[in-house]
């Protein structure tokens, strides 16, 4: 017989699924009677929050959903963070969750697990949630999952397998054939008087989200075409390679960039919500758009969130780009061009305003010297934040980090190991602090079991450095930030990791040209002499 369980394994193994992050109880075990058979890996975390965030990792790498398996209860939520998160960075995510008997649901009689109703907590961090009542149902609820990572704004997705439903007999279903569906083509009206305006542009500026990570090659060409200064969020750097004369950086929310806002007359945001963290880390509401403003987005309503646009076209932001360039100049690129030269005295400026950071400029360029083609994968870190501003890179999908929408800690570490894991050719560094660390910690042993070679950078401020000084600019007397520190090096080396302190930049190159293919190496970097 085959049961549901072991039909839903084979039908996400016949999707492209070859990844999945969970921890098995006893609410759940029989999803797991298929996984041996099949061609998917199974990665045990330590914590379902990791098992979120180790998904997340893996999509934002591999483009592919993320996919977990959750028990019932605590185990959802457990997982609650990660697919929040995941869902302010637009992230694919798939939670296959257990959930008790059918004729149990919503009781309250106190059954193990039970909770009034798991899909009420999972509302307002999915794009759905669905609890499966028949066998019959399951190809296509898992279409309308698919149907989300592929075609629309991608989010997380949770699928709820009451227990009588996962052991129900599934030998009549047959593993269908993947839906091929393509995202929503925009308005070719819109795009042609999007172009009418842009080609009249005398100061055009060009804001890049995440939206455009998958179209690189369109954000080059178009920043060429229209000679406009072009500012990347966070999760878009690297659409624009370092040393491209209109690249203004993830700098948005400094001074420079936002009087190039101000005096753009044609503003084009691609794929950006416009959000507080990306444009706004100052919190002083300081961002504003002077001139008229021309939005292209997957999501209608996000549209119309945070800036409303004198046009606005949904769609898919590549098409766009490729339709909206067959109406513009082809353009050149040159370090001398009006764009060019706007951009260059905006990084001027930015240069004098992080005069303050050279400490941090050291590091990225010296850990980039050594490990040219390294991804950073960050939790809300000190090293983070300078680094948003600092680091540029020549492709996209590596940097990213948990400073940006929900803006939890914890999730460097475990993302890390799913981005290793999606890309296991490519060094990855996970830059976390010493009380992010504490969060996910354990997950050090998930690495280990994996045999996941990344380098956890540790930068220890002992304490929450920042949120201490945050609290003394107020003048508010610091409190609950001076945390005790653990020997990190003791704890990493305890679950079998490598781990050093580094004295100095030249011992911290050498530790990362050594650093092992088979277990993490947790470099330990002390806020003090020779590091600041």
């Amino acid at each position: 017989m085959t049961t549901c369980g072991e039909f839903l394994v084979k039908q996400l193994e016949a999707w492209g699924v070859d990844t999945v992050f969970g921890i098995p109880g006893v609410h759940t075990v029989e999803l797991y009677r298929g996984l041996p058979g099949s061609k998917i890996r199974h990665i045990t975390p330590r914590h379902e929050q990791g098992a979120g965030f180790m998904a997340d990792g893996y999509a934002r790498v591999s483009g592919k959903p993320g996919v977990c398996f959750i028990i019932t209860g605590p185990g959802m939520t457990n997982i609650l963070t990660a697919m929040a998160q995941a869902y302010a960075d637009s992230i694919p995510m798939l939670v296959i969750s257990s959930v008790n008997e059918r004729e149990r649901l919503g009781l309250g009689k106190g059954y193990l697990h039970e909770l009034p109703n798991q899909r009420n907590l999972t509302a307002g961090v999915t794009a759905f949630s669905h609890t499966l009542m028949s066998v019959e149902e399951l190809p296509a609820v898992l279409a309308r999952a698919f149907a989300v990572f592929d075609s629309e704004r991608p989010r997380p997705v949770h699928i709820e397998l009451p227990l009588d439903i996962i052991t129900a007999p599934a030998a009549h279903l047959r593993v269908v054939a993947k839906p091929q569906l393509l995202r929503p083509a925009p308005n070719r009206s819109l795009l042609r008087e999007a172009a009418a305006q842009l080609r009249q542009a005398k100061r055009p500026l060009l804001l890049i989200g995440g939206g455009c990570v998958e179209a690189a090659a369109e954000v080059r060409a178009l920043a060429q075409a229209l000679d406009a200064p072009t500012a990347l969020t966070i999760n878009a750097k690297g659409l624009l390679p370092a040393e491209h004369p209109l690249l203004l950086g993830s700098n948005q929310s400094l001074l420079p960039v936002r009087q190039l806002a101000l005096d753009a007359d044609v503003v084009l945001a691609i794929g950006t919500e416009l959000g507080e963290t990306d444009y706004d880390v100052v919190f002083d509401g300081g961002f504003k758009i002077g001139g008229a403003l021309i939005r292209i987005d997957i999501d209608a309503q996000q549209l119309l969130r945070n800036a409303i646009a004198q046009l606005a076209i949904q769609g898919d932001a590549r098409l766009a780009m490729r339709m909206l360039l067959a109406d513009l100049p082809v353009g050149e690129l040159s370090a001398h061009s009006p764009g060019a030269r706007r951009a260059a005295n905006a990084r001027a400026e930015l240069a004098e305003g992080f005069s303050g950071w050279a400490h941090y400029r050291q590091l990225f360029d010296g850990i980039l010297a050594t490990l040219p083609d390294a991804r950073f994968v960050g939790d809300s870190t000190q090293t983070v934040y300078s680094g948003n501003h600092l680091v540029e890179l020549d492709g996209p999908r590596r940097w990213f980090n948990s400073s940006t929408g929900y803006g939890t800690l914890g999730y460097g570490l475990p993302a890390a190991l799913g981005a290793k894991l999606a890309e296991p050719a490519r060094p990855v560094i996970c830059l976390i602090g010493d009380g992010g660390l504490q969060f996910s910690l354990p997950e050090l042993a998930s690495a280990v079991e994996a045999k996941v070679g990344i380098v956890v950078l540790l930068w220890n401020n002992h304490g929450y450095g920042e949120i201490k000084r945050y609290m003394q600019r107020r003048a508010i007397t610091p409190l609950g930030v001076d945390i005790y520190t653990p020997d990190f090096l003791a704890i990493a080396r305890g679950f079998g990791c490598a781990a050093e302190r580094a004295r100095d930049h030249a011992h911290l190159h050498e530790l990362l040209r050594s650093a092992p293919a088979d277990r993490p190496l947790l470099i330990e970097v002390l806020e003090a002499p020779p590091f600041v």
